[in-house]
């Protein structure tokens, strides 16, 4: 079965970074507990705007975790699926 994976973009004022990078790791413990990776990237040109990926095996482990988070994905149901090619 392929990877899922999920995405959130989220913007963050300077005021809100240092309270935004503690929520981060808190997030990144639940997923790893939860057998998922997470990482985050920050847009080069655009200071706070960062880009959250969540991934799992599969779908099911994605779902499950994003529905026991401590903090809503924003749109948990949009999930893409590794595709294999030649």
């Amino acid at each position: 079965m392929p990877r899922a994976l999920t995405i959130q973009r989220t913007l963050v004022t300077p005021g809100e970074r240092e309270r935004f990078q503690e929520r981060l790791r808190a997030k990144r413990d639940y997923y790893q507990k939860a057998n998922c990776k997470f990482w985050v990237f920050e847009e080069a040109g655009l200071h706070g705007a960062f880009l959250e990926f969540f991934e799992a095996a599969d779908s099911a482990t994605l779902l499950r975790a994003h529905s026991k988070a401590p903090e809503q994905v924003l749109d948990p149901n949009r999930v893409y699926t590794e595709v294999e090619f030649p």
